[in-house]
């Protein structure tokens, strides 16, 4: 018999990692500063996505990325621009991590003719060869043996790069995702398995969804070393981060980061989130937000003051706003892009 739909209790203190927390000299102070710039971009540029939304401006499906922006920003820092990343369809934080044009982004969110995917994927389905960003998935657990895959690439080419291949604690007890760490494990494969573990896949919390919670621990079977890291850290999110990508890259197989964050807003855009209170909501954004923790840091460190930090933001709103004036005025896809990226068979 299933058990009661009970709203489960959920602690919200950093998670405990197995690794020691990062010390204040784990980053220069230029670094703290983009980790800063960048999770801020994310921020607001899925602030205005969410308004266009509400306007009727992007149609379809949109997840957000806020408040988990601490996992893509540290995760990113620690690879080079030939590694890839592939991630599911909350996808916007990580085409904007891999340097993708917010422009660009933007317009495909809005269906129009100069986005990545020239107007036909929209939010779930966006990708750059040019940034190495390989999707953008919108089946569940799907995009994890295409990560593998891509890790099989590297390995076969010789070419010393690694796959990020990142999915959520809802995609975490899928058979795919089972079998693509067996065959990572077996070959040895430089794949980072990330697990975006945000307590909800969709809108049942993980305590109900799986057998364990420590997810980290999924490829003890295949022999795949694993932890938890505190995902609303970005610095130690960065310290696990080159661990992980430092034992890939070196040949010696995948591994596993469980990221512990948390999605301010629903499971998409049309998602009330009923299923969890205000109340642990509020707790997530004032005690623990990702960017407010650097925002702090770089202000107690006297690496930058009140009006320097405006100063960003402001730069940042800039952008995000160019990025809808631009998406705003390109044209929609002529109807004959429906023919186009597509397998038809000769007649």
């Amino acid at each position: 018999m299933a058990k009661p739909a009970t709203k489960p209790k959920v602690d919200v203190p950093a998670a405990k990692s197995k690794s020691s927390q990062p010390g204040d000299n784990s980053v220069t102070p230029d670094q703290l500063k983009s980790f800063y710039r960048d999770m801020l971009l994310i921020r607001r540029f899925e602030e205005r996505a969410g308004q266009l939304y509400g306007m009727g401006l992007i149609g379809g499906f949109c997840h957000l990325y806020i408040g988990q922006e601490a996992v893509v920003v540290g995760m990113q820092s620690t690879i080079n621009g030939k590694d890839a990343v592939i991630t599911s369809y909350r996808d916007h934080g990580h085409m904007l991590a891999c340097g993708m044009d917010p422009k660009g982004v933007m317009s495909e969110l809005t269906g129009r003719r100069d986005g990545y995917s020239k107007g036909k994927g929209g939010s779930m389905h966006m990708f750059s060869r040019e940034k190495n960003f390989y999707g953008g998935h919108g089946i569940v657990g799907a995009q994890v043996p295409i990560g593998t895959g891509l890790a099989f690439a590297h390995k076969y080419n010789g070419n010393k790069n690694v796959s990020l291949t990142y999915f959520g604690d809802g995609s975490a007890n899928q058979g795919q995702v089972s079998e693509a760490m067996n065959m990572a494990a077996l070959w040895k494969l430089p794949v980072v398995y990330i697990i975006e573990n945000n307590r909800y896949g969709m809108g049942t919390s993980v305590e109900r969804a799986s057998a364990t919670t420590e997810l980290y621990r999924h490829g003890e079977a295949f022999g795949i070393p694993g932890e938890r890291v505190d995902g609303m850290d970005v610095l130690a999110v960065k310290e696990a981060g080159d661990r992980a990508v430092d034992h890939a890259r070196a040949g010696h197989g995948p591994y596993i980061l469980e990221m512990q964050t948390y999605r301010y807003r629903g499971h998409s855009m049309s998602d009330p989130a009923k299923y969890r209170t205000k109340d642990e909501v509020d707790k997530y954004r004032n005690e623990r937000d990702p960017i407010e923790h650097v925002r702090k840091r770089l202000l107690e460190g006297k690496l930058a003051d009140e009006a320097a930090l405006k100063e960003i933001d402001g730069e940042i709103r800039k952008i995000v706003n160019d990025a809808v004036e631009f998406a705003q005025h390109s044209p929609e896809p002529d109807p004959s892009e429906l023919w186009t990226d597509i397998l038809r068979e000769k007649t």
